[in-house]
């Protein structure tokens, strides 16, 4: 098991709502320790519960009963104080604006342990195991397209990519908004939405144009059974 040490941010208050929702982010910023500053630091009003260091060191940030403030302005499935609802894990990654990357081995290792036991804690379905994107597509990239979100699936931490008997079911593009909107997502701003959607489970192509193959992979993942949650 990888180190777990504490450096407390003062950045967090009560939560209102029962926690429901694991979300991943990638810090952003150019080395980890300075992300972690950043979190630590009052003036930022950032601050997440964990934070994951590229070598598999977990910094706990704040206390899992309190509500930390890395979600923003977001939305998931008709939950909108994200924050109240989630606990939130940064991941060390410069992001796509100083030089993303593939999360290294060590990590990852680490993230999926910590996932594992926050899902178990509070009975957090696969469905709710998501991306900062996810939650604030027209705002947020992270954790981005080389996340391996295949890896968390296979070990029921997140929704797998349905990859069998796909079948396009020409829905308009209208009809497409609203059955990812079923699906969880904010769809406020159609393209952005759409990108979101693809960055998740789809990152080969991120194109915001919807396709017979993006219409396939959401009616799987709305369909019962192995395809979904």
């Amino acid at each position: 098991m990888s180190a777990m040490i504490d450096r407390a941010s003062p950045n967090f208050d009560d939560r209102t709502l029962p926690v429901s929702i694991i979300v991943l982010h990638y810090t952003g910023m150019r080395d980890g320790a300075s992300a972690i500053d950043w979190l630590a630091n009052p003036q930022s009003r950032v601050s997440a519960h964990y934070v994951v260091s590229e070598d598999g060191t977990i910094t706990r940030m704040v206390a899992e009963d309190k509500r930390a403030w890395h979600a923003g302005r977001s939305y998931w499935r008709g939950v909108t104080d994200i924050n109240s609802a989630s606990v939130g894990i940064e991941i060390v990654n410069p992001g796509h604006e100083f030089g993303y990357r593939p999360f290294p081995d060590e990590q990852i290792d680490s993230v999926i342990r910590l996932v594992h036991q926050i899902k178990d804690r509070y009975a957090i379905t696969r469905g709710n195991v998501v991306g900062h994107s996810d939650i604030a597509p027209q705002r947020k990239q992270d954790p981005g397209e080389l996340f391996p979100w295949e890896r968390f699936a296979r070990l029921r931490l997140a929704l797998p990519r349905p990859t069998r008997a796909l079948t396009d079911p020409l829905w308009s593009d209208a009809g497409f908004l609203l059955a990812l909107e079923r699906f969880g997502y904010d769809v406020t701003d159609p393209l952005a939405a759409t990108v979101a959607f693809q960055r998740r489970f789809r990152p080969e192509l991120i194109d915001g144009t919807i396709d017979g193959e993006c219409r396939a992979i959401l009616l799987g993942l709305l369909l019962p059974g192995p395809q979904g949650d």
